[in-house]
């Protein structure tokens, strides 16, 4: 970014951007959300010249893309806020240009120009962006200019010129179909998807474009296609996850209640869940919803263990839960998602603390077999919370020997062992680990090297 312009004085804006964007400064990633914010700010400055002053915009929004684009190197932005903030510069400087009346194939040019010539991923899936924003005219110059570089790269002239051209034929073909989504196009996008392939998510889309225009029949019939290839490959590429429900919604809306109902009850019956479930009752009429309840409860009885528990909670089929978890082994817990398992252990504190115990048990277990070390402080805490429950269900016992099985399978984990013992002690296991604790953990860490970064503490790896 250039210091000196003759001529004129500097911008102040550009000189605010210029002290915001610190080139020559490398940024961490614990200081890129504090970095983009500054950043953030400049942006909003330039955004208020849009009415009054839309040709000094333009010129700003292009500096700072430029700036952004020198800075690239210079910063962690594994968070990808950074990213996200230079997609925002793009759609201010069509907004600028727009309010400017500046020509609008000139802008489609220049959005294309940077699309190829992108180092650093800025502009991937730009497309979906500046979709949002372009107006009527600069969305049809920008639809015919992908649909050039996607007829360029179809595979006639591959073979011509001796390219393979498939990567590119199938990045603007998906970029002219989001243009042809926004624009409301079906029949252009019917006629691209003949030209290529005919995927799950295009005929969601497709659906929800004729859903739009009150055509539900034709709605319907692009979801059961869609539903269709589905079968046919699922979870593949183009997969859409929306069709099931968009189905039931569109027979609704024919009329056909007690299909979509059907169609609810099936899908349940094959994946009983809380979301299953909430879906099902959309579809049951107000004086069933008691009987289907049952229904639904009964037919999730043997069901995945991971995939009811919160259904149960959320139903407060506590009893039937409990049931079931004391049922369990302790490796079939530990094998669940904390994201299940936690909340059931909360909410059996009180109630049932034996089973509380084991859960919180297995959520220790869980991350202590997994020799996760950055997660040992809770670890710590479940087994606190188990010895807790264990010991208000009388169950002193269990609680001396889940802590003899820790010493004998995990006595070497020297960043963990000593906040247990504490906790065995009957004290509080210290977050802060003593200036001994620390110390003997470095040294032992330097006859280790070559382990991986969460295994680095581990003895008995």
């Amino acid at each position: 970014m250039s210091r000196v312009r003759r001529g004129r004085r500097r911008d102040p804006i550009e000189q605010a951007m210029e002290l915001a964007l610190k080139l020559g400064d490398f940024i961490g990633y614990g200081a890129s959300w504090e970095f983009v914010s500054r950043l953030e700010e400049v942006e909003r400055d330039i955004a208020e010249l849009l009415s009054a002053e839309p040709a000094r915009a333009i010129d700003l929004y292009e500096t700072f893309v430029a700036g952004c684009y020198e800075k690239a190197e210079e910063i962690d932005d594994s968070s990808g806020s950074f990213g996200m903030f230079v997609q925002d510069l793009f759609r201010g400087w069509i907004r600028a240009r727009q309010a400017a009346g500046s020509d609008a194939e000139e802008t489609a040019r220049m959005l294309l120009g940077w699309m190829d010539n992108d180092d650093y991923g800025f502009c991937y899936h730009l497309e979906r962006e500046v979709a949002k924003v372009l107006s009527k005219k600069g969305l049809s110059a920008f639809a015919s200019q992908v649909r050039a570089r996607y007829d360029a790269a179809n595979p006639t002239k591959a073979r011509e010129d001796g390219r393979d051209n498939g990567y590119r034929l199938r990045y603007w073909g998906d970029a002219l179909k989001t243009v042809y989504a926004v624009q409301r196009d079906v029949d252009a996008y019917i006629s691209l998807c003949e030209e290529t392939e005919l995927v799950p998510l295009d005929c969601e889309i497709l659906a929800g474009i004729l859903q739009s225009r009150r055509k539900p029949d034709q709605a319907l019939a692009w979801v059961e296609r869609g539903l269709e290839l589905q079968n046919q490959m699922p979870g593949g590429q183009g997969a859409s996850y929306k069709l099931a429900d968009m189905k039931r919604a569109l027979l609704t809306k024919l009329d056909r209640g007690s299909e979509a109902l059907a169609s609810a009850w099936s899908e349940f019956e094959k994946y009983p869940s809380r979301s299953g479930y909430d879906q099902l009752m959309k579809y049951v009429p107000k004086g069933e919803r008691a009987a289907w309840h049952d229904k639904a409860i009964n037919a999730s009885a043997q069901a995945d263990l991971n995939s009811v528990i919160e259904f149960w909670l959320a139903t407060k089929e506590t009893e039937r839960l409990v049931e079931r978890l004391r049922a369990a082994s302790h490796e079939e817990l530990e094998s669940l998602s904390h994201y299940r398992t936690e909340p059931a252990a909360k909410k059996l504190l009180r109630s049932h603390p034996d089973i509380a115990a084991k859960v919180f048990r297995a959520l220790g277990m869980r991350i202590l077999n997994a020799k996760k070390s950055k997660y040992y402080d809770a670890a710590l805490s479940n087994f606190e919370q188990a010895k807790r429950c264990y010991r208000k269900a009388g169950l002193d016992a269990a609680w001396d020997e889940l802590a003899g099985e820790i010493r004998r399978n995990h006595g070497r984990k020297t960043s963990f062992m000593p906040g247990f013992e504490r906790l065995v002690q009957g004290m509080k296991p210290d977050a802060t680990p003593s200036f001994r604790d620390r110390t003997q953990h470095r040294k032992g860490s330097w006859t280790r090297r070559g382990r991986s970064e969460n295994d680095v503490d581990e003895e008995d790896a």
